[in-house]
């Protein structure tokens, strides 16, 4: 599986130990940066980044960090397509994707600690979504109609 992975300058310094634990997963990680914790960026920026490779079939699964996890989580979800969780314990991170397709794992570095940060991220790449559970299949495809109408489901 291609997992598509960007940390902004608040992240930067876990980026390098996620890119190594995707391929250690036997994934192919790809690498849109940042490598720099000095770099003045917006996490937007990587949103927007991972958002687009898995719109564009270049990447089937995304995993964001930022500070706090939150903002890379509000600006990913603004994409068609995107589910991203953020996650601060294996229970979410394997959860999110077996019930809530979830395909983008958001972390937060000033919430979790690396080693944590790494344990979620093979959860989340080892969960697969329940596609034989119907009441997990509607549910998303509430989820997906949410994208459709802004009004929400009726």
């Amino acid at each position: 599986m291609k997992v598509a992975v960007a940390a902004d300058h608040a992240g930067a310094l876990l980026i390098d130990r996620v890119l190594a634990e995707v391929k250690a997963a036997g994934h192919e990680p790809l690498d849109l940066g940042s490598h720099d914790p000095n770099t003045a960026d917006d996490y937007s920026d990587y949103a927007v980044a991972v958002a687009h490779r898995m719109q564009r079939g270049e990447a089937e699964r995304g995993i964001l960090v930022c500070g706090s996890g939150v903002g890379v989580s509000v600006a990913a979800n603004k994409f068609r397509g995107i589910r991203a969780g953020l996650c601060h314990d294996s229970y979410s991170a394997h959860q999110g994707v077996e019930h809530d397709d979830m395909n983008v794992l958001c972390l937060g570095t000033r919430v979790v600690g690396p080693e944590l940060a790494l344990e979620l991220v093979r959860t989340f790449l080892a969960a697969r979504f329940q596609a034989n559970e119907e009441r997990f299949r509607r549910r998303l495809a509430k989820v997906q109609a949410l994208e459709e109408n802004s009004e929400g489901v009726k």
